[in-house]
């Protein structure tokens, strides 16, 4: 969730100073860019991965306060709800075998985690959407005790006027009728609902626009893959329910600013881009400061004494306007480098599937930004999100666009034309065939299975109901399940039904 912040409210004078930052900092950032000031030694990918607390009865343990301690690792991190976790994992080279070497620290590190937070009463699970949340656990008490996570709800809902609203129409279980969900609530909870695997990548600012362009072509096709969010507040909603969940959740439009045009605040963005600068630019024209907290640092005076800007503002700021690709600066050691941020992915559904999922995104991204013509000149960017709305609703039943091809389901376009692109790009990056060939043979058996997280969860809770259980009873098993083949470890497109 990004940099704490002090718990004090904000004056008009706050908001005015603060604006005044953001645009210092975006002319250091304008000057940095011209002079070529960043380092890049290497390819460099990093991950999180936020995770999910639950009881015995497979109810949401709010105890991540409790975990945390008894876990005692750096490396794992409050979220937003109490019933949230999430581990940051150090940067390293994507090259050579380091993915596999990574899946090993993450299964260590995760089955260490587990067996200290069953001290605490709680189980780790890696899933897009808890299903046994209920409405009670939207409730602001359940926030995490940290002032930013208070004064961002305080901030979203005074600049909403009025309660949040969840809206959201399903993609229909087969043989069932479509299902719908309408709630409202007066917290940001909703928002803890949505665990997620962050991917990134730092890049050479010369190449970063041609790299964000690439994620953003990707991103459709990649929520079809790994569609694991398929159920909210006991309905079968999108195969990717955290896509408009999240977007909701933070929304601070009320009905007549939708009405405008007024940009949300979860955007996928509405142009191609030459520039970094051009994303932070938007963030800046756009979106009105809900943390407007200065630092003392003036970033041109920074600049002009040798030393690399902290941008604080800049970053703070970036981090309450949630693109599903994010620009990224970030300081190691006092020396400036460049991130794109991938946010689409669900969590889980194992340590294989979520290194899968990274290995697929690298390689088709560096394929793709390594074409003569580059896609993103071929295909709309309205095209390109629509992408992304189709995949996260109906998974691998999407229809998606792609140049050379017009409409194609994801596993079809994946088998067909980037699983290759993946490999290619793969090769490209300097990994070693056997990394290449693990995780991209995961992704291949799962496009041939038809079996994402999504269709697993919906296919076991379809058949426990035919058995005749209640949709409640249903998730429950469906979710007991799960956790125990999580932990066995196998990939997802090999897991029975029933």
């Amino acid at each position: 969730m990004g940099k704490n912040v002090s718990g004090r409210s904000f004056t008009n004078e706050d908001r005015q100073i603060y604006r005044e930052k953001v645009q210092r900092c975006l002319d250091a950032l304008a000057t940095m860019l011209t002079e070529s000031r960043f380092s890049f030694p290497r390819q460099q990918m990093g991950l999180e991965i936020e995770l999910n607390l639950v009881d015995e009865a497979m109810r949401p343990a709010m105890a991540n306060s409790v975990v945390l301690e008894k876990i005692n690792d750096p490396a794992f991190t409050q979220e937003l709800g109490q019933h949230n976790l999430e581990i940051n994992v150090p940067p390293r080279p994507l090259a050579g075998d380091e993915a596999v070497g990574l899946e090993r620290e993450l299964r260590t590190a995760l089955e260490s985690a587990n067996a200290k937070a069953q001290d605490a009463g709680a189980q780790i699970v890696m899933i897009g959407v808890l299903p046994t949340l209920t409405q009670a656990h939207f409730d602001a008490q359940w926030l995490s005790h940290n002032p930013r996570y208070s004064l961002l709800n305080e901030q979203i809902f005074a600049a909403r006027g009025e309660e949040m609203v969840l809206s959201m129409e399903g993609s229909a279980m087969p043989g069932r009728p479509t299902e719908r969900l309408r709630t409202s609530t007066d917290s940001i909870l909703p928002e803890a609902a949505c665990t997620s695997v962050q991917l990134h990548l730092q890049v050479d600012p010369e190449d970063f626009a041609a790299h964000w362009n690439a994620a953003q072509c990707l991103a459709g096709v990649q929520v079809a893959l790994a569609a694991n969010s398929p159920f909210l507040l006991g309905k079968a909603l999108w195969h990717e329910t955290r896509i408009p969940l999240f977007q909701q959740a933070t929304d601070t439009r009320p009905e007549e600013l939708k009405n405008q045009g007024v940009r949300p605040r979860v955007w996928f963005g509405e142009r191609w881009i030459t520039s970094i600068f051009d994303l932070f630019e938007e963030n800046a024209r756009y979106f009105p400061a809900l943390l407007p907290e200065t630092d003392g640092e003036d970033p041109l005076a920074a600049l002009s004494a040798g030393r690399a800007p902290k941008l604080s503002e800049l970053r703070l700021h970036n981090g309450t306007i949630w693109r599903w690709n994010r620009p990224v600066y970030d300081l190691v050691d006092g020396v400036p480098h460049l991130r794109v941020e991938n946010r689409v992915l669900p969590a889980g559904p194992t340590v294989i599937d979520t290194l899968a999922n990274a290995a697929f995104f690298y390689g088709a991204q560096r394929a793709l930004c390594e074409q003569d013509r580059p896609l993103w000149t071929q295909m709309s960017f309205q095209a390109a999100e629509e992408n992304l709305y189709s995949g996260a609703r109906h998974g691998l039943g999407a229809q998606l666009y792609w140049p050379g091809i017009g409409w194609v389901p994801p596993d079809e376009l994946v088998l067909r034309r980037l699983l290759p692109m993946a490999h290619e790009g793969l090769r490209a990056c300097g990994v070693s065939d056997r990394t290449r060939e693990r995780y991209l043979g995961v992704i291949e058996q799962r496009c041939l299975a038809r079996r994402t997280g999504a269709a697993w969860q919906r296919e076991t809770v379809s058949l426990l109901e035919e058995r005749g259980a209640d949709r409640r009873g249903a998730l429950l098993g469906m979710l007991n399940r799960y956790l125990e083949l999580m932990r066995a470890g196998e990939p997802v497109h090999t897991w029975p039904i029933g």
